[in-house]
C-alpha cells in the first residue's frame, strides 16, 4: 500500500516540477525511478532492496508474473488514444507531406542506420541491434509537448513535431514486434511468412478496429445513448475493449486501433469532445507519472553499469547528431521549410513513454528466454530516452535562439469571437500574410470560418487548453471581438500575458461610448463604436478597404471622416512594409504616420 500510494504522490510532486521550471515531467520522474530503483537497492538500503520493486524474483514485487506487462500496455493504449484525439486534419495543410516522410522513410533511416551503429560498437547481433533501433524509432507527445510549450515558433515547425511525436508511436512498436518475432522464430523461411503475416494482421485489425468503434461511439454520444455521468468512463473502457479486441486477433496491434480511434473522433462531428479530452488529459498525467516511475525503478543496478562505457557517448552521439539530422533533412527536402528548420526540428526529437515501455517489456522477456545481450535492451534503450530529453529540456530554447526560429516578436493574431465581423477581419490579415485563430464556442460560426480558409478553435474561452496549445506559440496580439463586455475584458485579463504580449485590445462597451473619460486604453478601433455598430456595418459592407495616407494630418481627417460617418469604421494601418498596427479607440497612440502608410477600414468606401 505504501509503495503504490508513493508512486503516485511522488508522480504528481513530479509533474507539478516540471510544470514550475517548465521542463518535460519525464525528466525528473525517470530520475525519481531510478532513485527510489537501482540506487536506492545499491546506496541506500541496508539490505540492498529497492524502495520501489515492480517485479522481484519473476512472481514477487507490486506487478508479480506478467502483471507489469499488462499494465503498461494499457496505460500507453489510453496515453495515445489521447494524443490522437489531439490531431486535426486542418493543421497539416503546409506540413502533411513532411509529416508523412518523417514517419516512413525518416523511420526507416533511423533503423537502419541506429542497427548498425548498435552492431558496430556495442557487437551486439544483428537482430537485437534492430530491436534497440526499433525501438529508438519513436519520439514522444508527453515530452515534446511540454518543450513546445515554452518556445515561441512558427505553426508548421510545431505542427510537425507535435504530429510526428503521435503518429510515429505506433510506427515503432510495429517494427520492434516484427524484430522481435524475428528473434522467437527460427529460421529466416519462418520469419519472412510470420513478418508479412503479422504485418499484415496489425495493420488490418489496427485500422478496422480504430475506425469502426470511433464511430460506433461518436453515434452513441451524439444520439444521447450514454448518460453524461457516465460519458467519461464508457469512453475509457470503450478504448481498453478496442485495444484488447485488436490485440486477441493481431499482437501489438492495440497501438494503432487507439491512434486510429482517437484521430478519428478528433476530426468528427463528436459532441462533448472538450470534456472527453479533459478527462483523457488527467488520466494520461496520472498514468504517465506512474508508468515512468515504474519503469525506470524495474532498472538494476548491473543494467546502469553496462553502460559505464566509451561506447554508450559514441551510440547517442550518432543517434542524436547524425541520424536524427540525416532523417529529418531527408525526408523534408523540397519542403517549404528552410535550412534553419530543418535544424531545429533535427535538434529536437526526444523518445518518451512508448520507447521505455516496450523496451522494458521485451527486454524482459528476452532474458527470460536467454537470448545473449538481451540485457542492453532496456538501459540502452533508456538512455536515449533520459539523454535526449535532458538535451532537449535544457537547449531547445537556446537552440532556436542559434538557428533563428525563435520569434523574438510573435506576429500572430488570436480573435476573440468567430461572428461575421471577426471573420471579415480574420480572412483580409490571412490574406495579408497574417498568422490568424479565432475562437468560439459556437459551432457554427467555426464552420463558417473554416469554410473561409481560416484556422477556428471550437472551444470556450473559459476553459484551460488554450494554454497549452502549442499552435498558438507564435500569437503575439489579442482581439476581443465578441458582443459581450464580460467576455472580452475575461479575455484581456485571462489572456494578453500570454496571448497579447505586442497588443491586447478589446472593443469598447456602451457605457464606455458615452464619455471620452472611460475610454479603456486597450479600446479597440475606435471610441464611437460598439460591437453593435460593427455588426450592422459589417452586414452592409461586409468589406475591408484600404486607403494610402498622405501624411499626419491627412490621417487626422481620415479618422475625423470615419467618427462621423457610422457606416466607415477605421480597424488598422499598414505601413510601407505591409506591416499592421492596430487602432485603438485612443487612435493618437500610432506614432509613425508617413505617406505611403494605409489606412485599413471597414465600410464604404471613402471619396
Amino acid at each position: 500500500m505504501l509503495e503504490l500510494a508513493g508512486i503516485i504522490i511522488l508522480g504528481i510532486l513530479a509533474q507539478w516540477f516540471a510544470w514550475k521550471f517548465k521542463i518535460p515531467a519525464i525528466l525528473p520522474l525517470i530520475l525519481i525511478g531510478l532513485l527510489v530503483g537501482p540506487i536506492a537497492s545499491e546506496f541506500l538500503s541496508d539490505d540492498g532492496s529497492k524502495w520501489i520493486e515492480p517485479i522481484w524474483n519473476g512472481e514477487k514485487g507490486l506487478f508479480p508474473g506478467d502483471g507489469l506487462y499488462y499494465f503498461v500496455s494499457l496505460a500507453i493504449s489510453i496515453i495515445l488514444f489521447e494524443g490522437g484525439l489531439t490531431l486535426k486534419r486542418s493543421e497539416i495543410e503546409n506540413v502533411g507531406p513532411v509529416i508523412t516522410k518523417l514517419i516512413t522513410l525518416g523511420s526507416a533511416i533511423t533503423f537502419f542506420g541506429a542497427g548498425i551503429i548498435a552492431y558496430l560498437i556495442f557487437e551486439l547481433s544483428w537482430e537485437l541491434s534492430f530491436l534497440f533501433s526499433g525501438l529508438i524509432i519513436v519520439t514522444g507527445p508527453t515530452v515534446i509537448t511540454p518543450i513546445l510549450r515554452n518556445i515561441p515558433l512558427k505553426k508548421d515547425i510545431s505542427t510537425v513535431l507535435k504530429w510526428e511525436g503521435i503518429l510515429i508511436d505506433p510506427i515503432g512498436a510495429l517494427v520492434a514486434v516484427l524484430v522481435f518475432e524475428f528473434i522467437s522464430v527460427e529460421g529466416d523461411s519462418g520469419f519472412t511468412k510470420t513478418a508479412l503475416i503479422e504485418f499484415g494482421k496489425i495493420i488490418l485489425f489496427g485500422t478496422t478496429f480504430g475506425f469502426t468503434f470511433a464511430h460506433g461511439l461518436a453515434f452513441a454520444i451524439n444520439k444521447k445513448l450514454i448518460p453524461h455521468y457516465l460519458l467519461n468512463v464508457v469512453s475509457l473502457s470503450t478504448v481498453l475493449l478496442v485495444f484488447v479486441e485488436s490485440e486477441i486477433f493481431a499482437h501489438e496491434s492495440g497501438l494503432l486501433a487507439v491512434v486510429v480511434m482517437g484521430m478519428v473522433l478528433g476530426n468528427g462531428k463528436l459532441e462533448n469532445i472538450k470534456e472527453l479530452l479533459y478527462f483523457k488529459e488527467s488520466l494520461s498525467v496520472l498514468l504517465i507519472s506512474i508508468l515512468f516511475i515504474l519503469l525506470a525503478a524495474n532498472i538494476n543496478i548491473e543494467d546502469l553499469m553496462l553502460l559505464y562505457t566509451w561506447k554508450t557517448a559514441v551510440l547517442f552521439a550518432i543517434v542524436v547528431f547524425v541520424i536524427r539530422p540525416l532523417a529529418v533533412f531527408l525526408s523534408t527536402s523540397g519542403s517549404n521549410l528552410n535550412a534553419n528548420e530543418k535544424l531545429f526540428i533535427s535538434w529536437v526529437g526526444p523518445r518518451g513513454i512508448v520507447a521505455a515501455g516496450i523496451a522494458s517489456l521485451f527486454g524482459s522477456k528476452l532474458l527470460k528466454q536467454g537470448v545473449e545481450g538481451a540485457e542492453y535492451i532496456t538501459p540502452l534503450v533508456f538512455m536515449i530516452v533520459l539523454g535526449t530529453v535532458l538535451l532537449n529540456a535544457t537547449t531547445a530554447r537556446l537552440f532556436a535562439k542559434m538557428v533563428g526560429v525563435f520569434l523574438e516578436k510573435s506576429e500572430g493574431i488570436l480573435i476573440v469571437g468567430a461572428s461575421q465581423v471577426s471573420r471579415i477581419i480574420g480572412k483580409y490579415l490571412e490574406d495579408n500574410d497574417r498568422h490568424v485563430v479565432l475562437i468560439d464556442s459556437n459551432q457554427t460560426n467555426i464552420k463558417l470560418a473554416k469554410k473561409l480558409g481560416l484556422e477556428a478553435i471550437n472551444t470556450n474561452i473559459y476553459s484551460e487548453n488554450l494554454e497549452d496549445n502549442v499552435e498558438l506559440n507564435d500569437v503575439g496580439f489579442l482581439m476581443a471581438l465578441t458582443g459581450s463586455k464580460d467576455i472580452n475584458q475575461f479575455a484581456i485579463n485571462k489572456f494578453s500575458k500570454q496571448f497579447g504580449e505586442n497588443g491586447a485590445f478589446r472593443l469598447i462597451s456602451v457605457d464606455e461610448m458615452t464619455s471620452t473619460d472611460t475610454i479603456p486604453k486597450e479600446g479597440l478601433f475606435s471610441q464611437t463604436d460598439d460591437y453593435e455598430t460593427l455588426f450592422k456595418v459589417a452586414k452592409k459592407f461586409p468589406k475591408i478597404n484600404e486607403i494610402e495616407i498622405k501624411d499626419r494630418s491627412h490621417f487626422e481627417e481620415l479618422i475625423e471622416i470615419t467618427n462621423e460617418d457610422e457606416n466607415i469604421i477605421p480597424l488598422l494601418v499598414k505601413d510601407k512594409r505591409g506591416v499592421f498596427e492596430i487602432i485603438s479607440s485612443q487612435n493618437k497612440a500610432i506614432e509613425k504616420i508617413e505617406k505611403g502608410y494605409k489606412l485599413i477600414y471597414l465600410g464604404k468606401l471613402i471619396k
